[in-house]
């Protein structure tokens, strides 16, 4: 049974077919069902999401206007900011933490309707590509429930993949949506980075981060996307560029595809499979009239070390603020003042997240600016370059999302390096500030998801939603489900 798609859903409600109210009942009873075994959420609240709902129908039945996603269940990552319950950030430094404002996104769903039933769980502040990194549990791959889902965003990812919600929003700093979309079989998109407004995300890395969807599917990523894109005065980093009518454009014809093949995404450390699988992807492109046309990245092997230095080091100064004085966990016994401030941070932050502060104060630490952080941003702006050149001849650029499907819970976590290169197909586009999104592309002999990363030039998301819908109009990788799925 093929589970309905967002739109699906919102049309049903709006048609007066089902309601609301039904739908929200049947998320909870998903989450019911399937919580203790995915560990998909930090937190949901029934009885705010049932009263919404309520409202929402009463105004559909009264033939009042409601908005594009009204009476619809979303989730969304515990590291965007509600006024409604915590905003923990996967961290314990941030268990109780309720925050006195909402996010832009989050205002934007509320406008649109949206009824938001909970928040996922991430790796600890959106640190970790595996969500095993969570303070509270880890996040299991409804695929294989003895695997990671991926990270950070695993439990936006998860939830979608197991048929919780028909959309979600993650965060992505160096692949955070893309790889867990792609271990779990699930359509995951990084916007432009100033496309949607970064206010009441809990920073990671400032020049990075960029908040986006998860769906079944591209038309349901593009409605999302159109939701939650536009200026904020807010954010100084939003970008006042106009917003298309992505869902719109997705219906209408392609002329002459252009996709660019980087030998530098197909190398050393591929899995075998997951190649073959997105080989064939470009077979059904040219299939599609599109031209496959090579392209080259001479700074693609510099990037995961780049991102390393530049991610962490922005992290160790965001990160600076919990402190155990102004908000957050406090140690309950102090010494003096300065035991406040270690204790606090010893207790509250995780290994990894310890692990990326160090790093970050020490890369930024005097005598290794230059060295590390200064020679790190030269680096990020030849591979913008890079970017920029390989766009004047092709429409996008397609790769593997990752070099592998997804690796087994436990397997890498105590080899952070390892680890680290689970992102080296997507960091790139975190440091050029580019479109990115993932897509199903097949199946391993395992039965694990492989996902297909498409690349397009800064706010070109309307011709990346097109090109990826056209491939999806011509397979159906995306209709597939895992067998927990089913209702």
């Amino acid at each position: 049974m093929t589970q309905p798609s967002l739109i699906e859903i919102r049309d049903a409600i709006r048609s007066g077919q089902t309601s609301s109210r039904e739908y929200v009942q049947t998320t909870l009873q998903r989450i019911e069902q399937l919580e203790h075994r995915l560990g998909m959420l930090i937190s949901h609240d029934a009885e705010r999401a049932l009263a919404q709902a309520e409202q929402i129908d009463a105004k559909i039945a009264r033939g009042e206007p409601v908005g594009e996603l009204a009476g619809v269940p979303i989730l969304i990552k515990d590291n965007l900011c509600t006024r409604f319950g915590t905003t923990t950030a996967g961290s314990r430094i941030l268990e109780n933490y309720r925050a006195p404002y909402d996010a832009h996104v989050v205002e934007r769903l509320q406008q649109a309707g949206a009824v938001i039933v909970g928040k996922t769980n991430l790796d600890e502040f959106a640190m970790g590509s595996s969500t095993e990194n969570s303070a509270f549990k880890p996040t299991r791959n409804p695929w294989d429930l003895e695997r990671v889902p991926g990270g950070s965003s695993g439990g936006s990812a998860a939830a979608v993949a197991a048929g919780v919600v028909a959309g979600t929003l993650g965060s992505d700093t160096g692949g955070s949506i893309r790889q867990p979309a792609a271990f779990c079989g699930v359509c995951g998109l990084k916007p432009t980075y100033g496309r949607v407004s970064r206010y009441g995300l809990l920073a990671y890395g400032s020049s990075l981060d960029q908040i986006g969807p998860f769906a079944r599917n591209v038309r349901d990523l593009a409605l999302l996307l159109h939701t939650i894109a536009g200026k904020d005065h807010r954010d100084s980093t939003s970008v006042d560029e106009p917003v298309p009518d992505y869902v719109a454009a997705l219906d209408r014809p392609l002329r002459r595809m252009r996709i660019g093949y980087a030998e530098e995404y197909f190398g050393e450390g591929l899995d075998p499979e997951v190649r073959a699988a997105v080989e064939a992807a470009l077979d059904v492109y040219r299939a599609a009239g599109a031209e496959v046309v090579p392209v080259h990245l001479p700074h693609m092997k510099y990037a995961i070390a780049c991102y390393y230095v530049v991610a962490v080091a922005e992290a160790s100064s965001n990160l600076a603020r919990y402190d155990g004085v102004h908000y957050g966990h406090r140690t309950a016994r102090p010494k003096d003042y300065l035991d406040v401030y270690c204790s606090s941070r010893q207790e509250g932050f995780g290994a990894e997240v310890r692990r990326r502060i160090m790093l970050g104060t020490y890369a930024l630490s005097s005598g290794y600016y230059d060295a590390y952080y200064l020679k790190a941003l030269k680096v990020r702006t030849l591979i913008r370059q890079d970017f920029e050149h390989a766009f004047a001849d092709v429409d996008v650029i397609a790769s593997p999302t990752t070099p592998t499907p997804a690796v087994r819970i436990g397997e890498k976590t105590s080899d952070p390096l390892a680890m680290y290169l689970m992102d080296i197909y997507t960091v790139s586009v975190n440091l050029a500030g580019i479109p990115g999104l993932s897509i199903p592309c097949g199946f391993t002999r395992a039965g694990l998801p492989i996902g297909l990363q498409l690349m397009g030039s800064h706010f070109a998301e309307e011709k990346l939603l097109r090109i990826a819908h056209e491939y999806q109009s011509r397979t159906d990788w995306h209709t597939k489900s895992p067998a927990l799925a089913q209702p």
